[in-house]
């Protein structure tokens, strides 16, 4: 069966969900950054990225309906810059049809090989986010096994902002005991547009391989999601209370740098015109 690429995002309905409407497209399905906490695991055979199937011929059949409003968000349960993308340039080509349509698109990436595609995102209406969950260059090849460095992430998203995209920062997820000195990577990245963070959401798979990666957190996630937290959708999350406790670290921070910031499927409120930054692409 052959689904469809440019899709509803959030599938689901998830109560928490705070997104503008918005089409969810993956070029790839997988992805190759092995990270820990992914919550996309339920793709079968997700740590191998591979491209999606006639992609170019399917999207260029897709797009005769879709309408000059519709904003495109990509990628959400991929990376859109696996390495072989480097090759196969299938997101790149994606970005050209998007941009000849004059579509509005939200790139949401691990990998600085978006910069490669500068100049085609900085004339069209596009907006760039990276995720950096860690400076600590040990802990995030612990974590993130295969994505860039962090270094990388921070230089490509400078590189964004000086193009005149918008950059956005995605600060998630905060991992309790791991990467909670998130004061240290806003101050780094605060000459951003945006900030999107998010708490740790556990399921089974994700608590297997942080437990077997710090095995002294294990009973202490037990307790934290299993015992005192509540399950959401599919996935376990930190009682409110902690989670408003970490979450708070950056929005004073955010506060302190003059920065706009929301939160990802929290339920907890925020000033922001957006959740994902998508207001930065309606000027």
């Amino acid at each position: 069966m052959s689904y469809k690429l440019l899709a509803p995002f959030d599938p689901w309905k998830s109560k928490l969900c705070t997104c503008p409407a918005k089409l969810s497209f993956n070029p790839y399905t997988g992805c190759n950054h092995r990270c820990l906490y992914c919550y996309s695991t339920y793709i079968p055979n997700f740590f191998n990225a591979r491209p999606k199937e006639r992609l170019l011929i399917r999207l260029e059949k897709e797009l005769r309906e879709i309408k000059a409003e519709a904003l495109i968000s990509m990628s959400n349960s991929s990376d859109p810059y696996p390495e072989m993308e480097k090759s196969l340039e299938l997101t790149r080509a994606s970005l050209e049809m998007f941009k000849e349509r004059g579509l509005k698109v939200l790139v949401i990436t691990k990998s600085d090989l978006v910069t490669r595609d500068i100049d085609i995102l900085k004339d069209m209406k596009s907006a760039v986010a990276i995720t950096i969950t860690t400076l600590d260059e040990s802990l995030a090849e612990k974590i993130e096994p295969n994505a860039p460095s962090p270094k990388r992430r921070l230089r490509a998203l400078k590189k964004v902002k000086e193009a005149g995209i918008p950059a956005i920062l995605r600060l998630d997820p905060v991992i309790p005991f791991l990467n909670e000195n998130v004061e240290e990577v806003l101050e780094r990245a605060k000459f951003v547009d945006h900030v999107v963070s998010s708490t740790l959401k556990l399921r089974a798979d994700s608590f297997s391989r942080l437990s077997k990666a710090f095995p002294e957190l294990k009973e202490k996630f037990k307790e934290l999601y299993f015992k005192q937290g509540e399950k959401i959708g599919g996935s376990w999350y930190l009682r409110r209370e902690l989670r408003v406790k970490l979450l708070s670290k950056v929005a004073e921070k955010c506060e302190e740098l003059n920065l706009s910031y929301a939160f990802c499927r929290e339920g907890i409120p925020f000033k922001a015109k957006s959740c994902d930054g998508s207001h930065l692409l309606l000027n």
